[in-house]
């Protein structure tokens, strides 16, 4: 009976600890109903199915403590719309639809001499772009090189004559012209060179292998200021270089900035196995500018010409050889007769010098610099004329004669053809 008693007693006090805990439940979750209940009756309100289409990303709204990079952009611009498309995908698609319409597919017709001397015709390809609402066209020199007949076709597929209106062989530049302009082709806009930097983006439009028109890559500005040599066998410098795709038949077609202007002429590529191998070159859009007066005037460029037949390389082995009185300059030898440098009194080679079994041209005047510029050899002569100078600009000349420094200043003429 006691054990009987004492199990009842364990018993009661049980059910006393489970009926306190099952009342601290029941108003906690009174509580818990009255702090996540509605305030209003309003309608409950139905989750959103998902769909396929994508949610716009929006740029993150700058503040006073961290502008952050959309600082000078609206709240509202989308980087992704509905399509999925991108901002940048976007932009480099309507420089596309804005520009394609002024590139142009150039064929020509040659005549080569067979093995029995026989004259064959040849067709070769290439592109263009169109510069003004003249009808005047841009393309390389080595697509009309030699030509018989020029036809441009245009993204329409109309195909229209040319006439070649001036060409210059050592910048690999020329400008067509067709009689009129298909309607809705819009003239390009010309860019600059010089504020180029490595690393943005670059667009080539153009005709690869001659076949596949109005073709568009991308890539970006790899180096600035390389060195090519040109058609008539010198140098041409301030070259860009980019690894949007070019192939053979890009050859005369834009190289565009992202906002569609142009910046380069495509030229030529480097690649052993004559595709793209992400190494292609273009002419800047600032040495067309600079040559565009003279070839739509006369059909060719005035090249600035100082009169120097050829010239030494002063280095510190010359100069201890020869005793001068520097380590650096130009040592001129041989100059024109009536060339801008001879007819202001400056000296060529005056006497030989036999070293070991080579003759030497010893005695002439050392060029120094032009205008302050430093003149190392003839190629940095040329180069330095050739993109800063143009016939009938005067230049200072820094020179030595006999170790005594001279200023002469002279009236550059034009290189003789």
């Amino acid at each position: 009976m006691r054990s009987k008693a004492n199990f009842l007693q364990r018993m009661l006090r049980h059910k006393k600890w489970y009926l306190t805990a099952l009342l601290v439940l029941t108003l906690l979750g009174c509580q818990l109903g009255v702090s996540l209940a509605p305030q209003s009756a309003a309608p409950t309100a139905t989750i959103p199915i998902p769909t396929a289409t994508p949610t716009p990303l929006l740029l993150p709204t700058p503040t006073a403590e961290e502008p952050g990079p959309a600082a000078d952009l609206p709240n509202d611009l989308v980087l992704v719309d509905a399509l999925g498309l991108d901002f940048a995908e976007k932009r480099v698609m309507e420089v596309y639809e804005r520009v394609s319409p002024a590139v142009v597919n150039v064929t020509t017709q040659v005549l080569r001499r067979s093995f029995f001397f026989e004259a064959i015709p040849e067709e070769g390809a290439g592109s263009g772009f169109v510069i003004d609402t003249d009808g005047h066209i841009v393309t390389n020199f080595h697509v009309i090189e030699g030509a018989q007949r020029i036809e441009v076709t245009f993204i329409d597929e109309s195909t229209i004559p040319a006439e070649i209106v001036g060409a210059d062989r050592r910048n690999d530049i020329a400008v067509l012209r067709v009689e009129s302009l298909p309607s809705g082709v819009v003239p390009v806009e010309l860019g600059r060179s010089t504020s180029l930097e490595v690393g943005q983006r670059a667009i080539a439009i153009g005709n690869p292998f001659g076949q596949f028109g109005s073709t568009l890559t991308t890539g970006v500005v790899s180096a600035l200021d390389r060195t090519l040599e040109s058609q008539d066998g010198r140098q041409m410098s301030g070259i860009i270089q980019t690894d949007a795709a070019i192939n053979r038949g890009n050859s005369g077609g834009p190289l565009l900035d992202s906002a569609g202007r142009v910046i380069g002429i495509n030229s030529a590529i480097f690649s052993p196995s004559g595709t793209s191998a992400g190494v292609g070159f273009a002419i800047p859009v600032d040495t067309l500018q600079r040559l565009l007066p003279d070839l739509l005037a006369l059909g060719r460029y005035r090249h600035p010409w100082l009169g120097v037949r050829y010239g030494y390389r002063i280095t510190p082995g010359l100069a201890d050889i020869l005793e001068l009185p520097v380590d650096q300059g130009l040592l001129l030898v041989e100059l024109f007769r009536d060339g801008p440098l001879a007819s202001n009194g400056v000296l060529g080679a005056q006497r030989e010098v036999i070293l070991g079994n080579q003759r030497v041209f010893a005695g002439g005047d050392i060029l120094m610099a032009i205008d302050g510029e430093a003149v190392t050899s003839i190629e940095s002569l040329q180069t330095i004329l050739e993109t800063k100078y143009q016939v009938g600009d005067e230049v200072g000349l820094n020179l030595l004669r006999n170790g005594q420094p001279m200023n002469v200043t002279v009236t550059l003429g034009e290189e003789p053809l």
